[in-house]
């Protein structure tokens, strides 16, 4: 018999919509989940039973059947506040905090039927792209516990790897929602600026961090995605003049149908290629071939990039990275509580000179421009997921900002500079080491371009068939 963790998304939407199981049964099956697994994992910062219980039941009982994401168990990224749940952004410096209010995309998650089960793991304020802070225990990989999950929404992808969530929402300001999805192998989807309202990126600096879905099939990813634009009444609502070009959605059917013929340019290098030792590991190659060999077979065509090198975009980036963490609401005596590499960034970012930080925003916009045009021939452009195999716990240095930094840069290279263009992108698994790590492939595509996202995501998943693939004690 199939418990219900093993059913998709989807299918999940799917026996609700038939009333062959209640937004109740759900929940209190997943919760279940996370109490016997979580402690293993430490994918949940909070676990809210009572709360979501109560949730269900109210959407069982007065929210429509036709809210896009009616009935389905997610849980929030510990970034994102929601009234009456403590909000912890992975820091000891707000372990009592409980906000009165919800942010908008919590409040459209919920406008969309979903209920919560709590809140996902996120390292100390998702600076890191590693989920391994001191305001908790380290967020380990489902196929691997002496592995990372990756970060920033490193929970999230954990909770859904392990079966404790179908799909989770995350955040992505460099490589947030894609480097534990794929990690952890899962599909990860990094929006257009602009593509979602509520977590659009155009108010953050630089307009990097946007919201994304994290799942474990392409479909579901869409379906997540899908829900997380539409109840605001998207575009009429947007509160931005300005939102992504292109398809509005729903991206389901592009998930679903996965059709089309397109151009695909592979690419290799990474703006960062002058300043940090970027080594792709021999497994992160085979996982790129497989990918190129699939979409061969499927009659796209492909061509190689050339180098494009950006000497100037690491200097400009940490600038940016910095600066982010000048506004960290912490002062005083409480700069005791952060951990070491948030006090080194806070302190190098309060120190940033206006100057510096307008002309990194300036060349930034041109990097932008820049990035478009090189792509511009292409309907997508495919890279390493990451450049090396998930890392192991305790593997970056916690101490020394500087070696932190190159670290991070070393494992996912092919990340930030999509934030700084504002491009969608999709992570898929595609391969596998000989240990069974999973490892995956990134496409990039056009400025709104995510219809052609989902189309290629779904033909490469159908190729490979990896979408329905679980972590060893599933």
């Amino acid at each position: 018999m199939t418990e219900l963790h093993e059913y998709t998304a989807l299918e999940l939407h799917q026996l609700l919509q038939r009333r062959e199981v209640s937004p109740v049964e759900l929940a209190e099956h997943f919760i279940g989940r996370i109490e016997r697994l979580d402690g293993g994992i430490g994918a949940f910062a909070t676990v809210t039973r009572e709360a979501a219980l109560a949730r269900a039941r109210h959407v069982e009982q007065q929210v429509p059947t036709a809210a896009p994401l009616w009935g389905l168990p997610l849980a929030d990224k510990d970034l994102h506040r929601r009234a009456g749940v403590p909000a912890r952004f992975g820091s000891r410096a707000f372990t009592d905090f409980v906000p009165d209010d919800s942010d908008e995309l919590v409040q459209a998650i919920d406008d969309a039927g979903a209920v919560s089960l709590g809140k996902t793991a996120t390292p100390e304020f998702g600076l890191p792209s590693y989920t391994e802070g001191l305001a908790g225990p380290p967020t380990r990989n489902p196929w691997n516990p002496t592995l990372g999950a990756g970060g920033s929404s490193g929970g999230a992808a954990a909770a859904v790897a392990s079966g404790m969530l179908p799909f989770a929402p995350g955040s992505d300001g460099g490589g947030s929602i894609r480097i534990p999805a794929a990690a952890c192998g899962l599909v990860g989807v990094k929006p257009s600026r602009g593509r979602v309202p509520a977590g659009s990126g155009l108010a953050s600096l630089a307009g990097l961090g946007v919201a994304g879905p994290i799942a474990r099939n392409v479909a579901d990813a869409a379906l997540l995605l899908d829900g997380m634009i539409a109840p605001r009444g998207y575009p009429a609502s947007h509160r931005f003049a300005l939102r992504a070009p292109g398809d509005d959605g729903p991206f389901l059917g592009a998930a679903i149908r996965g059709e089309g013929r397109f151009q695909l340019g592979v690419m290799t290098d990474s703006p960062w290629d002058e300043a940090v030792e970027i080594v792709l590991a021999p497994e992160a190659r085979s996982a790129l071939d497989r990918a190129i060999d699939a979409f061969e077979r499927l009659g796209h065509g492909i061509e190689v990039l050339p180098p494009a090198p950006e000497p100037e975009y690491p200097a400009r980036f940490r600038t940016i990275w910095q600066a982010g963490a000048a506004t960290i609401p912490v002062d005083g005596e409480a700069e005791a509580l952060l951990e070491p590499l948030t006090r080194w960034l806070l302190e190098r970012g309060r120190a940033v000179p206006a100057r510096e930080l307008a002309e990194a925003l300036a060349w930034l916009s041109g990097f932008e421009e820049r990035v478009i045009r090189r792509f511009a021939p292409f309907d997508a452009v495919l890279t390493p997921a990451l450049a090396l195999t998930p890392r192991p716990i305790g593997w970056y240095d916690q101490q020394d900002g500087e070696r932190n930094f190159a670290q991070q840069v070393a494992y996912t290279p092919y990340t930030s500079f999509v934030n700084v263009a504002g491009l969608p992108a999709i992570t898929v698994p595609v391969d596998e080491t000989e240990e069974g790590l999973p490892m995956g492939v990134q496409l990039i595509g056009r400025p709104g371009g995510e219809p052609a996202l989902f189309a290629l995501a779904a033909q490469l998943e159908r190729r490979i068939r990896r979408g329905h693939r679980h972590p060893p004690n599933w």
